[in-house]
């Protein structure tokens, strides 16, 4: 492929005439540094947090949700700054980044890290930051971190890196773009955050008759669910029995405790011979199907109400329960919320037994005797939650396009395509 006029072909690919490339040890003030190796402890707000690999995401960021402290007279030494950068050096996480943020509070990093800070003169580091997430670094860490026994990149290592360099207007210019598309992400996580929040709060008050949707006053009514479903006939077939293109569609336990909805469509289910189907009753819109066993008893009473079947054939699988509850009792919609409703799943999780695998059968969701409002209080109620689904998933969109957008900006900015600052150094 012919070379763009004013680009230069380098070990990072085609950049502009006037970029160098450099070891990312040369933009540094200092070494790089090895973390603490010291114990974890239970957290606690008079010990410094202590951030590890896993508790660094897939996206560069640092995870809080399940935090650790660190005890150690040398801890001081190990405290994150701005502008530092840590990389994973071992295991199969090696590469894994994060930029520190003073936002995220006081950090000590661990000793399966790898401190850099560029030095701002050469390197600034929010633009580094932002390009070893790209494609070429990713390359380079896979052939740097080949090795007999576990993958792994020493500081050394880390500091041969090598980094595309603009003039340090231009990081910076390229930095600062990014980071208004990253600040637009920031917003759009906590506002799906908070959303998914009050949802939950909703579910809490709407689920138990604490909160009544307008025009809605009547008792709630006692009833046994036995007396009003039918359990359907399920497969046994594993995994290994199951191709990509037979018509019967097959629901797998693994399928239920999977799936991040409350609903299923089951277009993207994989299939079932016909002649092992033969035996099985058809699923239908309005279905519930329970996976009944569960590595822990949060997901003893996990569900999905099937949806959207068409014409397609689809039977209940391996490990699952399939209920066919009276409508007159448990509308469409509603019944997909069973499973967080107090009375329901509370009965469910204290007859459930086993020790490593909680197993939940057929007569304990027969025996659950529970208040239920009117069909169509329960319709309300579904819509409700539905509405808040759509709203939640429109979030989502647009999150993923402004990833898509962002993705498509690191692409120009960090390869010179699209410059935002001219050779002379004045911005475009």
């Amino acid at each position: 492929m012919e070379l763009k006029p004013g680009y230069k072909e380098t070990d990072v690919g085609d950049i502009p005439e006037d970029w160098e490339v450099i070891p990312l040890g040369k933009g540094l003030s200092g070494r790089p540094g090895y973390g603490i190796n010291a114990p974890a402890v239970p957290y606690s707000d008079r010990l410094p947090a202590y951030i590890r690999i896993t508790d660094i995401t897939e996206d560069g960021r640092y995870d809080p949700s399940n935090p650790v402290s660190v005890k150690s007279a040398d801890s001081e030494k190990y405290f994150l700054e701005d502008g530092d950068i840590v990389f994973a050096r071992t295991g199969a996480s090696v590469g894994k980044s994060y930029k520190y943020r003073p936002c995220d509070g006081r950090l000590v990093f661990a000793g399966f890290l790898i401190r850099v800070h560029p030095d701002s003169i050469n390197l600034y580091a929010p633009y580094v930051a932002a390009y070893i997430t790209t494609g070429p670094y990713w390359r380079w860490v896979q052939l740097m971190s080949m090795r007999s026994g576990q993958p792994g990149i020493n500081g050394n290592e880390y500091a041969m890196l090598p980094i595309p360099k603009p003039p340090i207007t231009e990081q910076r210019a390229i930095a600062t773009a990014l980071s208004e598309v990253e600040s637009l992400l920031d917003s759009l996580n906590r506002l799906i955050a908070k959303k998914r929040d009050l949802k939950q709060a909703a579910m809490q008050q709407l689920l138990t008759g604490k909160t009544r949707l307008p025009g809605f006053a009547d008792e709630w009514e006692l009833k046994r669910l036995g007396d009003h479903v039918t359990f359907l006939r399920n497969g046994v077939n594993s995994r290994a029995e199951l191709t990509l293109d037979d018509p019967v569609k097959y629901l797998h336990y693994g399928d239920i405790h999977s799936c991040t909805s409350v609903m299923l469509d089951p277009a993207s289910l994989p299939s079932l011979p016909s002649c092992k189907a033969k035996t099985l009753e058809r699923l239908r819109d309005g279905d519930l199907v329970f996976a009944d066993a569960s590595e822990d008893l949060v997901g003893v009473s996990k569900s999905v109400e099937i949806s959207n079947l068409g014409d397609a054939e689809l039977v209940a699988g391996l490990h699952t329960i399939a209920a066919r509850f009276d409508k007159a009792v448990l509308a469409d919609g509603f019944k997909a919320y069973l499973q967080f409703c107090p009375a329901f799943s509370s009965h469910l999780r204290r007859l459930a037994a086993g020790t490593k695998v909680y197993a939940t059968n057929r007569s304990h969701i027969a025996s659950v005797e529970m208040r239920l409002p009117g069909i169509k209080e329960q319709e309300a109620i579904a819509a409700a939650f539905n509405d808040m689904d759509a709203e939640i998933a429109a979030l989502e969109q647009r999150r993923n396009k402004t990833k898509d957008i962002k993705q498509a900006m690191m692409q120009e900015l960090l390869t010179g395509k699209t410059r935002l600052v001219t050779p002379g150094g004045s911005n475009v």
